[in-house]
């Protein structure tokens, strides 16, 4: 027995609350937010300081915290009230975003200013991010937890990939400071917003020793996600999808014009089918899941993502290549929200903070060193091989992970 009171919508169908509405309603502000910065982050870099070096030091920069503090900012969130951690990690990354656009208006912006702000930015999302993931179970009950991620999911892909990016970009060509204090804003009302969340009283850690430090923690919460097999396996295979498959996207841009002939038109609206399938993806889970389970979607995305390296290679039709890549947002999608709602299932109250904590560390982690490895192969050995590589690698990964996955159940 559940023990969120929630009301069924009219056909018996149960609502996911209240306190869900706010907590999308937050994430959808800061989505649309960030989406915007997507597009005017690399514009201002490029703009206070046009070199590669330096376009390329901001991505590097941002990603730093994650890969410094995730496991520690986890333990944190498990430490101190979940809900203060995430409005005060809003309201400090708005305050940042406030500051920058002064600093645009009024002409004292250089690039280590640029710098410092954005890994302020990423600090705080390190944070965030490992408090909503223990937020949403907090709120939701966890028979709903498929479509409450689902949701989320659907709403990052249309503000953060679809919406934001040309909307930052048109708000920093009428003036550099807006997209920033846009995003500013952003996060000042989400904050605001997530200050109505009703969260409901977390259940004490039994391992935990009073006045225990966050170093021995993060240690436990370490020790937990090796423990588990399923939460084990989902962390190495985010880990060797993202170290090869981001290693194989690094290189997106010479792969639409040198092998799909695409001009830079073309290379936004091909970037955006990704982006489109994500959104269907979403829509999607909501009626998969219920139907073939949570481990078959894990097992066979992981076969489907395993293909589509190798066909981007074989095909040079731009309109084919497109339509894979809507295939691949959508199962990018369907598989992280089912890894999610599977790791916020097994893992106990008091440490979701830690397991959400540990698994972005190595999401990020490896999408940072396969961006370098991406680059290493396609200089090397040419434009196909990273993505033959990371057909390779994630067909291996498919039938070492076929077996623990199917823990995950349904």
């Amino acid at each position: 027995m559940s023990s969120f009171p929630f009301r069924r919508r009219r056909g018996g169908r149960p609502s996911l609350g209240r306190d869900f509405t706010l907590l999308w309603w937050a994430s959808a502000l800061t989505n649309l937010g960030d989406g915007a910065l997507l597009a005017a982050g690399p514009l201002l870099v490029s703009s206070v300081a046009p070199a590669p070096l330096a376009v390329a030091g901001a991505a590097a920069v941002q990603t730093t915290p994650h890969l410094l503090f995730s496991p520690v900012a986890g333990a944190l969130v498990d430490r101190l009230p979940r809900r203060s951690v995430l409005v005060a990690a809003d309201l400090a990354r708005g305050a940042v975003l406030a500051l920058l656009a002064l600093a645009l208006l009024t002409g004292g912006a250089d690039l280590w200013a640029v710098y410092a702000a954005l890994f302020a930015l990423g600090t705080g999302e390190a944070l965030a991010d490992s408090a909503y993931g223990a937020l949403v179970p907090s709120v939701v009950p966890r028979e709903l937890l498929g479509r409450a991620n689902a949701r989320l999911a659907l709403t990052f892909s249309l503000n953060n990939q679809l919406l934001g990016p040309p909307l930052g970009a048109l708000m920093f060509a009428a003036l550099w400071a807006l997209p920033f204090g846009f995003d500013a804003l952003a996060y000042g009302v989400a904050g605001l917003v997530l200050l109505r969340l009703a969260v409901r009283p977390r259940a004490p850690e039994p391992e935990r020793a009073a006045g225990g430090s966050l170093w021995a923690d993060t240690v436990r919460g370490l020790a937990f996600v090796r423990g588990v097999p399923v939460l084990r396996t989902l962390t190495a295979c985010i880990l060797v999808m993202n170290l090869t498959g981001v290693g194989a996207f690094s290189v997106w841009v010479l792969y639409a014009r040198e092998h799909l002939g695409l001009s830079e038109a073309g290379f936004g609206l091909f970037i955006a089918a990704g982006a489109v399938g994500g959104v269907a993806g979403a829509r999607l889970y909501g009626v998969l899941e219920p139907r073939v389970g949570r481990a078959f979607l894990l097992r066979w995305g992981l076969v489907l993502e395993a293909a589509t390296y190798p066909v981007l290679v074989l095909v040079r039709d731009p309109w084919a290549a497109g339509a894979v890549m809507v295939l691949f947002g959508a199962h990018a999608v369907v598989w992280g929200t089912a890894a999610v709602t599977v790791r916020q299932s097994v893992t106990p109250d008091a440490l979701l903070g830690r397991a959400a904590g540990v698994y972005r560390w190595a999401d990020l982690g490896g999408a940072a060193l396969g961006a370098v490895l991406g680059g290493v192969l396609a200089q090397t050995l040419g434009l196909s091989a990273p993505f033959l590589v990371a057909g390779a690698a994630v067909g291996a990964l498919a039938v070492a992970a076929w077996r623990p996955l199917g823990a995950a159940g349904g």
